[in-house]
């Protein structure tokens, strides 16, 4: 993270680009867990509601986005800021085994919860031994 950074605590124009309104594009920071049912994605985008995500799956890359309304104090000029504010957008490349009728989202306290279950036939099967 400190890499990120310049010694004023904002990151650099080169590492967050711009949107066409103005403001900066941040990737958000993401965990990701595996399990046999499938993949949880929890992604931290502080000031986004749940109306301004959109999540799109086409030819196997999942791209999640979040637009964050500007919060300039009314009447008030910003005398210092390290909190830089910005939308949200980070894609992931997914394996075919995903199934993406059954892929959910949901939004509480900043963090977006992806949940993406595998295909059925792509769950792991349980072989019997039996006795010969």
């Amino acid at each position: 993270m400190a890499n990120d950074m310049t010694k004023t605590g904002e990151k650099t124009p080169a590492q967050t680009p711009e949107t066409t309104r103005g403001g900066r594009i941040y990737q958000p920071l993401t965990d990701i867990i595996e399990t046999d049912q499938g993949v949880m994605l929890t992604l931290e985008m502080p000031g986004v509601a749940p109306d301004e995500v959109d999540i799109t799956l086409e030819k196997r890359v999942l791209t999640i986005r979040g637009k964050v309304a500007p919060t300039q104090p009314e009447k008030l000029e910003l005398a210092y800021a390290e909190y830089g504010e910005g939308d949200f957008e980070r894609a992931f490349t997914m394996s075919e085994d995903f199934d993406p009728d059954k892929i959910e989202a949901a939004m509480r306290n900043g963090v977006l919860t992806v949940t993406l279950p595998r295909a059925s036939e792509a769950q792991p099967k349980k072989i019997t031994v039996r006795n010969a």
